[in-house]
């Protein structure tokens, strides 16, 4: 473990988490709407944003999958001493963070069953850009039609035809956040 392991979480957990949990959760709520998230300073490459999510939906009982360069042992670190969540290969995580490109393919995450759709994985983004402009979408949360820049449609367009299955995804940047769940109808700009 190293000094670094220690640091780079809410200085003030409970109002921070709070003021967390309120964006990200509006963030969902409100498909395109990109919301900014303070508080959390985790290791690189993890933006803050997605830092933030950890900090706020993780916790022991979470499993969680680092794909491609944020599979780092500081990373590692951090996420248990901060969250005690377990880490897993991506077939059993909860959640999932990493790059778009590192968190291909998507069809090696939980989609839910019939019978839990709730058991699907959620995936934590992290984009090098994160614009209101790009992919139309609509569907609930959105009044009338929203845009995003998201990095490819055409999964997002597939995950959507499975619902109520499917995964649901936090896009992220520096502090920048913005939720697409698996209910959200995609469709190319």
């Amino acid at each position: 473990m190293t000094p670094e392991t220690l640091t780079g979480g809410f200085a003030a957990a409970p109002t921070d988490s709070a003021r967390a949990f309120r964006a990200i959760l509006d963030a969902l709520a409100r498909p395109g709407t990109i919301r900014r998230v303070e508080g959390a300073a985790p290791p690189a490459p993890l933006s803050p944003a997605a830092g933030a999510v950890a900090l706020t939906l993780l916790d022991g009982t979470t499993p969680v999958h680092l794909a491609g360069d944020h599979d780092t042992r500081a990373l590692r670190d951090w996420l248990t001493f901060h969250t005690g969540a377990p880490l897993v290969d991506a077939g059993g995580a909860s959640f999932a963070f990493g790059t778009w490109e590192a968190l291909l393919p998507l069809d090696r995450f939980a989609i839910g069953t019939p019978d839990y759709p709730d058991r699907a994985a959620t995936l934590v983004i992290d984009l090098p850009d994160l614009r209101p402009a790009g992919a139309t979408l609509q569907g609930p949360g959105i009044k009338g039609e929203a845009f995003l820049s998201l990095p490819d449609t055409a999964p997002f367009i597939a995950n959507r035809a499975l619902f109520p299955l499917g995964f649901d995804a936090f896009l992220t940047c520096g502090h920048g956040i913005a939720g697409l769940p698996r209910s959200t109808i995609v469709r190319d700009a």
